[in-house]
């Protein structure tokens, strides 16, 4: 017998990347591993008794410097829609962006062991990023840290300048 997939879950998300550069190769393939790392696995649940049950389709976006998550029943009625300012992530994710551009440079020309060092501190700062998004979508986006690890990388991605 198997179990019913939880109905706190994505199973659609997109980038609103209206007025964007177009991203480099590399961030588009963060931005491709991420949205399906995201749908593979992933907890998202909007709290209240009023909420239209998931699973949900996510839009994400910025829009006057706040990160809109736009949320959509599977079918495509309107679910909800959470707003967040992006002044508490603008530097983590400054961060990440300093030290991602360290590690592919790094992959070019540096052996694995320098390599290796970098990624780790790749990874801390995403992980930084990533708790600091969880407590800002507590009370709002029931989720857990891997869902925010994803949903991070993606919010990455659509403050990517060029």
């Amino acid at each position: 017998m198997t179990a019913e997939p939880s109905t706190d879950r994505l199973v659609e998300v997109t980038l609103d990347e209206t007025g964007l550069p177009a991203p480099t190769p590399e961030v588009e393939q963060e931005r491709r591993v991420a949205i399906f790392d995201l749908l593979e696995g992933n907890r998202f649940g909007l709290p209240g008794d009023t909420v239209p049950p998931g699973p949900y389709r996510l839009r994400l976006g910025i829009r006057e410097r706040r990160l809109v998550f736009g949320v959509l029943t599977e079918a495509g009625a309107p679910a909800g829609e959470v707003e967040l300012s992006l002044a508490p992530l603008n530097q983590v994710v400054k961060d990440y962006f300093r030290i991602c551009e360290s590690y592919f440079d790094a992959v070019k020309r540096l052996p694995p062991a320098q390599i290796e060092a970098i990624d780790a501190g790749r990874r801390g700062i995403h992980d930084e990023g990533s708790r600091l998004l969880l407590e800002r979508l507590s009370g709002k986006v029931a989720t857990d840290l891997a869902t925010a690890r994803r949903l991070f990388t993606l919010i990455c991605v659509l403050h990517f300048k060029g």
